[in-house]
């Protein structure tokens, strides 16, 4: 069985995977994407009413979308030195 090493919550995303996503590479770009997920949900989720008036919370996935294209521009207007 493997061992799995305990990630911590403030885990930066490795600089050779924001340089990657700076050129356009789009595996680095969803790895940057992963790292704010859980974040980018909690931002997105509102109160919600079914058809029978009870609220539930849920995912409002339009302000999800708009969300994830924040740090995907500062990503890709972000400079490297190199």
């Amino acid at each position: 069985m493997p061992v799995q090493l305990p990630v911590s919550v403030n885990a930066l995303v490795p600089y050779p995977v924001i340089v990657a996503a700076t050129k356009g590479d789009p595996d680095a770009m969803k790895i940057v994407l992963q790292h704010f997920s859980g974040y980018i949900a909690r931002l997105s989720m509102r109160k919600l009413y079914d058809e029978r008036g009870n609220v539930y919370f849920g995912v409002d996935h339009d302000i999800r979308e708009r969300l994830q294209a924040k740090p995907m521009m500062a990503v890709l207007t972000f400079r490297t030195e190199e």
